[in-house]
Parts: structure tokens; C-alpha cells; sequence
């Protein structure tokens, strides 16, 4: 027998920041928990007031700390608290994945969607969709991040200026 001395890969798993409504995808996200459904753990909830409190520099902050994918959630058009929030995001984020597509972002990697407070299967297959999409374009390794190592840093500084 053969052995190989390579050693395999570790999968890949995307990190994900998910902004969510406060009054309906944060709490299907917490309905979601209780309820035992099946949501992938490499999510990090951040919670906002409302969907159409998440600027675009919030957003591209997320990618360039690091986030593989990033997804704006919050209450179905017509069912804001705050009456037009989710308008805004919905005319918002289309902007900002051609800004995506101009910095060299797969503008995939930025996910709206409407959860309510009732749908708690929703929120778990739309996290299980999304992580699984930005598993498979791989990493995000765009030049504007911002280093998560010394080391990591050092090379691509070294990338940068050659």
C-alpha cells in the first residue's frame, strides 16, 4: 500500500455576517433556534434596528473585515416597523452589488431577502442556501482586506508591491 504524504485540505467554511431586523429576521433567527431547525453555525447575527438602517459602508466594512458573504435580511415589503425601511434597502442594495462588481466582489456574495417573525424555516434554509453558494466560489481574497495576521499581512504586502 501506498501512502501519501499530503496532507488534505480542510473544507472550506465561508464567513458569513448576516444584518438582520431587529422585529422580524432576528427573531425568526431566534424562533429558528428554539424550534431545533438546522442552520449552519459559521452565521454571525448582527442585529440592527431595521434592514434600512444597514449603509453600504457597513456592508463593505464586513467584507473588509474578513467576511466571505454577507446577507441583509428583514421584513417582507409593506410590513416594516418603521414604515419604509425595507424600501430603502431594496433600492440600496442593488447599487451596491454593481459597486461589488467594480471592486472585483462576485456581487453573489451579498444576499437580500425578506424574513418575517413567522418564518423560522425560511430563515434556516435561506442561511443553509447562502453559505452553501459562497462555499462554492471559495474565499474571498480581495487586496482591500484588512490583515488578519502579522503573518497574513507580511505576504501580502510582499504580493502587493512586486
Amino acid at each position: 500500500m501506498n501512502e501519501s504524504n499530503t496532507a488534505a485540505q480542510p473544507a472550506f467554511e465561508p464567513k458569513i455576517v448576516a444584518f438582520m431586523c431587529n422585529w422580524c429576521s432576528y427573531a425568526a433567527a431566534d424562533s429558528a433556534g428554539v424550534a431545533r431547525f438546522k442552520s449552519p453555525p459559521n452565521v454571525l447575527p448582527v442585529r440592527v434596528m431595521c434592514s434600512g438602517r444597514v449603509s453600504p459602508e457597513l456592508i463593505l466594512k464586513a467584507f473588509m473585515s474578513g467576511a466571505d458573504g454577507v446577507m441583509v435580511l428583514g421584513c417582507h415589503i409593506g410590513d416594516c416597523h418603521y414604515d419604509s425601511g425595507n424600501h430603502r434597502t431594496a433600492k440600496r442594495i442593488p447599487l451596491l452589488r454593481n459597486l461589488l462588481i467594480y471592486m472585483g466582489i462576485e456581487p453573489d456574495r451579498l444576499r437580500l431577502d425578506w424574513v418575517s417573525a413567522s418564518e423560522s424555516p425560511k430563515f434556516a434554509q435561506v442561511t443553509r442556501d447562502f453559505v452553501d453558494d459562497i462555499r462554492k466560489l471559495g474565499p474571498l481574497d480581495a487586496p482591500f482586506r484588512v490583515p488578519r495576521s502579522p503573518v497574513e499581512g507580511a505576504a501580502r504586502e510582499e504580493v502587493l508591491h512586486d
